[in-house]
């Protein structure tokens, strides 16, 4: 079963902390979201593998965009 994370707001992605195939565990931080000046450390729901990273440092996101997929 696959997990997507996604954006809880709108902002730049200024931080990925993971690369692909990596092994996650609950709670582990993903990526940094900045938004109004604030940054919004993104963690993990689950227990897992990355399999799928959708963004890169510096890009913008819209709110409930997907990011990174885990399986």
């Amino acid at each position: 079963m696959s997990t997507e994370i996604l954006a809880p707001m709108p902002g730049t992605i200024i931080e990925i902390q993971v690369n692909l195939e990596d092994e996650v565990v609950e709670g582990q931080e993903l990526l940094v979201l900045e938004a109004m000046k604030m940054e919004n450390p993104i963690v993990s729901t689950m227990d897992g593998k990355i399999k799928e990273i959708n963004v890169n440092v510096d890009d913008k996101v819209a709110s409930k965009q997907v990011m990174i997929v885990i399986e």
